[in-house]
């Protein structure tokens, strides 16, 4: 399951290059500033989850390379993601995010202490998607893929995104919707964010690809 960046700027495969953001529009001004200079993910500790404890852990390059890179060549991730090749195209894209302005931070999602997805999460007030649906202040957006091959198929994303969902929630007070773009094509990555409660709330066309806008709001407080 994908929700990948959508900009061919972000994809060092086709452009060459990678943007500061998840959606990078060409020529948009990059905001400065943000919760996520001061928030942590990797900091927010374990969940339990019906597949087992969850947590969100640091990329660290190289540490980390080696197992991105071959995430990202797999066939059904770089169909989505468009960042397969060798090691430095996987590294551009990181790296963009580890040295780019806190706006959107790169994590590595452990089940049961074992590395087995790829998270970035991310203002998506401040992004340039923002422009593209009546974003909310501290909207917090998000892309996943799973890993091993073995992961896909079986429900471990929707119940991974209602964890995540729910970190956020109670990590970030001010954050009231969390919200994905992943490619209208992509039917599994649908309704794993359905599942997770999310709701199809538009379609949208982005610069390269149409997506469905999936929102998950906060649940009310009980009266």
């Amino acid at each position: 399951m994908q929700g990948q960046p959508v900009h061919p700027d972000q994809r060092p495969g086709r452009a060459g290059r990678a943007g500061r953001h998840p959606v990078r529009v060409r020529g948009h001004p990059q905001p400065g500033g943000g919760w996520l200079m001061r928030v942590d993910p990797p900091g927010w500790g374990e969940v339990p989850t019906p597949a087992g404890r969850f947590r969100l852990g640091p990329v660290r390059l190289p540490a980390d390379l080696e197992l991105l890179t071959g995430w990202m060549n797999d066939p059904e991730v770089a169909e989505f993601w468009a960042l397969a090749g060798p090691p430095a195209v996987t590294e551009r894209h990181v790296r963009a995010q580890l040295d780019g302005d806190g706006h959107s931070v790169p994590c590595l999602g452990l089940l049961g202490g074992a590395p087995m997805s790829y998270w970035e999460v991310y203002r998506a007030d401040l992004d340039p998607l923002a422009a593209h649906y009546p974003a909310l202040p501290h909207d917090t957006g998000v892309h996943l893929l799973l890993g091993p091959a073995a992961s896909r198929g079986r429900g471990l994303g929707a119940h991974l995104l209602a964890a995540l969902a729910g970190m956020v929630f109670g990590h970030v007070p001010s954050c009231e919707r969390v919200v994905a773009e992943p490619d209208v094509r992509n039917l599994r990555s649908v309704r794993a964010f359905e599942r997770a409660g999310f709701r199809a709330a538009a379609e949208l066309d982005l610069p390269d690809k149409r997506a469905a806008l999936m929102v998950r709001d906060r649940d009310p407080l009980p009266a």
